[in-house]
């Protein structure tokens, strides 16, 4: 998993090695291990090509799908510790819904979640904010983001 992991967002790693001091770099780590995992922690033999725990899970109708979305959520709750705004938050939401509705249409839905990678999509969308918004309040003295509904 090491050198192949290294190849996994290889364009965020610039990004990923200059965020600022006070962003907790042990929380960026494990959300790069779960969407690794959940989107190309296996190479298909034969091809130039990566699939994860995801795919493999959608195979499963219904419960293969709902599972990889609530793992994909862990991301976004990382995402909200760490003090990412509501409005990346909400495209998080919309991209793993758009993987589990999309992936509980049998056949369709496994060759979608195959190609939809929700999970890399989410970390390049965190790794970004960390990484250019330079004003952010950390949350990593233990302060949380709640976010209530009606």
């Amino acid at each position: 998993m090491g050198e192949q992991k290294s190849e996994f967002l290889t364009e965020f790693n610039e990004k990923i090695e200059h965020l600022p001091e006070s962003v907790d770099r042990a929380a960026v780590k494990r959300m790069e291990i779960v969407a690794y995992v959940l989107d190309e922690g296996i190479r298909v033999p034969g091809i130039d090509y990566r699939i994860g725990v995801d795919p493999l899970l959608g195979i499963l109708p219904g419960a293969g799908d709902v599972l990889s979305g609530g793992v994909s959520l862990y991301i976004v709750a990382e995402a909200a510790r760490l003090g990412v705004s509501y409005t990346t938050l909400l495209k998080m939401i919309a991209n793993i819904s758009l993987d589990v509705g999309v992936g509980t249409v049998p056949v369709v839905g496994d060759l979608f979640d195959i190609v939809w990678k929700a999970n890399k999509r989410n970390f390049a969308l965190v790794v970004h904010e960390l990484a250019t918004d330079s004003d952010r309040s950390t949350l990593s003295s233990g302060e949380r983001t709640e976010i209530e509904i009606e």
